[in-house]
């Protein structure tokens, strides 16, 4: 995707605002993709999504003129290894992501990913020796105060929630130490779980298992589809994210744990109960603390 030549005053190109906004809004209605399979495994729709991932990925690499990179990238033992990490922490995501849709358990992947940022926060004291100022210490206050209602008012810990985000986090952490581009190293782990994904795939042919080959025509079409819908808003993002300025990013993230949080109420018709509000309000008023001191920091600007 070729450098954009218009940039606004603010250090945002508009182009990069309608790749990210563009994978931003297919993150916020992939619950309603996701439900439509929801009678299928959780591990086959993964190992579909990694499969039909590679012939997308390889295609925008070939468009962008960057597949060297990647040819060099598999024959680094070093850069094999980390993408192998990020690799497992990704399909984890997607693993607790899809099982959460087909289980009805929407709400809890949208508390997830609005904590998602300020577990970032955290993992950047923590890892990154990056200092947090009052109001963001307030703000991870909130949010660990959200965990706590949840589990005493339901009786169990907010396991996807916590899952999504700790994998997602992790997998941002590491990500960035991947010295490739993000197109490339998507396209690098989706490779990596190429063999284990056929495997699966063939083994549940052999044992008459599949819904690609044994189910209806509707199961096979979005199978074979779930690769655009992984692949296409991954590549998007990437290529927003480094057109924009951190604090633009950072804001848009909202976008997708809305659309989320909307679907399951008013499309799902999951169960919003007075502890469920609670807790998210405690998110919410976490997530405007958080944007507070990013706006407080003008010119921040994303690497690219």
């Amino acid at each position: 995707m070729a450098k954009d030549s218009a940039v606004t005053s603010d250090g945002d190109s508009p182009q990069g605002f309608l790749y990210a906004l563009a994978a931003y809004v297919i993150w916020g209605f992939l619950p309603i993709y996701m439900k439509a399979m929801s009678h299928i495994p959780a591990i086959e729709v993964i190992a579909h999504r990694v499969i039909w991932s590679v012939p997308v990925a390889l295609a925008v690499l070939v468009w962008l003129g960057r597949t060297d990179d990647l040819k060099a990238a598999l024959r680094n033992p070093r850069m094999l290894g980390m993408a192998s990490m990020t690799a497992a922490l990704i399909s984890v995501n997607w693993g607790i992501y899809v099982w959460a849709i087909a289980a009805g358990r929407t709400l809890d992947t949208a508390l997830g990913y609005y904590i998602n940022p300020l577990f970032s926060i955290l993992l950047g004291a923590a890892l990154l020796g990056e200092r947090l100022r009052g109001l963001q210490w307030l703000a991870l206050a909130l949010v660990a105060a959200a965990v706590a209602v949840l589990t005493f008012g339901t009786g169990k810990l907010p396991i996807v929630a916590i899952g999504l985000f700790v994998t997602w986090g992790l997998y941002a952490y590491f990500k960035r130490s991947l010295p490739i581009g993000p197109n490339q190293g998507f396209t690098l782990e989706v490779l990596i779980l190429l063999p284990f994904a056929l495997a699966y795939v063939i083994w549940l042919t052999l044992t008459g298992q599949s819904h690609l080959t044994g189910g209806p025509r509707s199961d096979t079409v979005l199978l074979v589809l779930a690769g655009v819908v992984t692949a296409a808003p991954l590549m998007l993002y990437a290529n927003g994210a480094k057109r924009l300025r951190l604090t633009t990013i950072a804001l848009m993230q909202y976008i997708s744990p809305t659309l989320i949080f909307l679907t399951a109420v008013f499309a799902f018709g999951e169960p919003f109960s007075r502890t469920t509000f609670v807790a998210f309000a405690l998110i919410w008023a976490a997530l405007a603390i958080y944007t507070a001191t990013l706006l407080r920091r003008p010119g921040a600007r994303s690497a690219g």
